[in-house]
């Protein structure tokens, strides 16, 4: 097929999974079930595009993941997960390791897999999808602490697993003392990668004037990936020196810091379609039968065994730490709340990408994996509501963090300008009450001097002011138009004609 080819069906793709992404937000389930569709349907068996390449998808696979843990740690709020931090980190490492041995151990007694294998298998679903745990709980309206701990349990679990998997794919696993030394190393030159660019590139971009306000976002996401691959050449997590760096970034006082957000998920949304989509077309339905049983009896002791143990016992050791006390709902609520996505699916191409297992053995995995991931995102995402409300954890009055975003605006039909005076406009000295904007706009904020406050009518505009303006849509040209017209004839322009076209 030619470019134009490849380009139409792209577009379309995307188009496509951004209308499903509506259908999912109203449904409750996890939009990768969707996108993983899509791949299926484009993949071998349906339209019969061919897509064999592990070690390709690996390398996409990886990098796509970096991009969703960047918008993930950017669009965190500090305040948001600072307590849940302590808990958050032992249910990444602590948890981890024991949700490991927790499927290895049942899995070579009941399906007869040799230990490197179910070890491997027991590695890749230890993390929880960064992606899935925030497309649904974002709508849920939990505890803070327990959302934060959730959100931040699945920014960090990636680093330990991925090193997890790395290891148990090589040719020669080390001894436990040698992988237990190589995570701790990598996650804390990781960890340092990440905590050193952020700091310094939050200055950079404070302190340099950028020609044009659209490149901010472009340079703070390049400085995520500044993170990534300087940890990755130092041996070090890239995936936690990506996390901590955005993190960092995102809760810093840095230029057009919304506008970054908002680039970061739109590139993370691509990210994810690009993935799944890819993903599905890696897969072989016709392979996918003969892991169906196997795929479920593992899930089954993921979901009921393994995700419980790991809660129960990072539990215990936070109150034994005295960094957090967790009850017997929030431990139950955890437990049924650990989605995985793709991350899962990204690292059993790991071991099918290496030339130290047996090809059948890991596109079985593979296989395995990828049943496990729809059938039990199927079956946990759309009752997660249901779970919390039936353990009382649901808390429909309590007071969320606010953002403002265009897509609450656009909700209501309203919009957000941002008006800056320059030196030579004739708006200074004009009075809000003077700009006689029609009944469905208002001046809500200006921003002097660094410091903001609420208008009033009496008050008066100053050369460098940025005037934040809240109109319905219908208004939009008209106010646009008249604060043109003010600031080009001042607050007589209609006597002069000046209609701010």
């Amino acid at each position: 097929m030619g470019l134009d080819v490849w380009l139409l069906l792209g577009a379309g793709i995307v188009i496509a999974a951004i209308v499903a992404v509506r259908v999912a937000h109203r449904s409750g389930l996890p939009s990768l079930l969707i996108f993983l569709g899509f791949g299926l349907l484009i993949g071998e068996s349906g339209f019969g595009l061919q897509f064999e390449d592990p070690q390709l998808a690996q390398q996409i696979g990886l990098i796509a993941l970096a991009i969703i843990l960047a918008e993930g740690g950017l669009t965190t709020s500090w305040n948001h997960v600072r307590n849940a931090i302590p808990t958050a980190l032992v249910l990444a490492t602590v948890g981890v390791g024991v949700s490991i041995v927790a499927v290895a151990a049942p899995v070579h007694l009941i399906l007869g897999m040799d230990w490197r294998t179910a070890l491997l298998l027991g590695a890749i679903l230890a993390s929880t999808d960064a992606a899935a745990v925030f497309s649904v709980l974002r709508r849920l309206p939990l505890p803070s602490r327990l959302a934060g701990i959730l959100e931040a349990e699945s920014g960090f679990n990636d680093a330990p697993t991925v090193i997890a998997v790395m290891l148990l794919s090589a040719a020669t696993s080390p001894s436990l003392g040698v992988a237990l030394f190589e995570v701790v190393f990598e996650l804390v030159v990781g960890a340092a990668v990440g905590l050193a660019v952020a700091p310094l590139g939050t200055y950079a971009l404070r302190r340099i004037a950028l020609p044009v306000s659209g490149l901010y976002p472009i340079a703070v996401l390049a400085l995520a990936f500044v993170a990534y691959a300087g940890a990755m050449l130092l041996h070090g997590s890239g995936f936690l020196a990506v996390y901590l760096a955005a993190l960092v970034m995102g809760n810093s006082r840095m230029p057009h810091r919304a506008a970054s957000r908002g680039f970061a998920e739109g590139v993370a949304w691509l990210a994810q379609i690009g993935l799944f989509v890819m993903l599905g077309m890696l897969a072989s339905p016709s392979e996918m039968p003969s892991a169906i049983v196997p795929g479920l009896v593992a899930g089954f002791i993921l979901v009921a065994v393994a995700r419980p143990a790991s809660i129960i016992v990072s539990a215990l050791l936070v109150r034994l730490l005295r960094v957090d006390r967790l009850n017997w709902r929030e431990q139950a609520f955890l437990s049924w709340a650990g989605l995985r996505g793709a991350v899962p699916i990204v690292l059993a191409t790991i071991p099918w990408a290496a030339t130290s297992m047996d090809d059948g053995t890991a596109r079985f995995v593979f296989n395995e994996v990828f049943v496990i991931v729809v059938v039990y995102t199927l079956l946990q995402g759309p009752t997660l509501p249901f779970v919390a409300k039936l353990l009382g954890l649901t808390t429909p009055a309590e007071a969320r963090d606010l953002e403002v975003e265009s897509a609450p605006l656009e909700e209501l039909n309203a919009d957000l300008l941002q008006v800056r005076v320059p030196p030579t406009s004739k708006l200074h000295g004009v009075e809000i009450f003077e700009l006689r904007l029609p009944s469905d706009a208002q001046v809500t904020l200006i921003v002097r001097d660094g410091r903001t406050f609420v208008p009033a009518d009496s008050t008066r505009i100053r050369v460098d002011d940025q005037l934040l303006v809240v109109t319905t849509a219908a208004c939009r040209t008209t106010v646009e138009r008249r604060m043109r017209a003010i600031s080009r004839k001042g607050k007589l322009a209609g006597w002069y004609g000046e209609q701010g076209t």
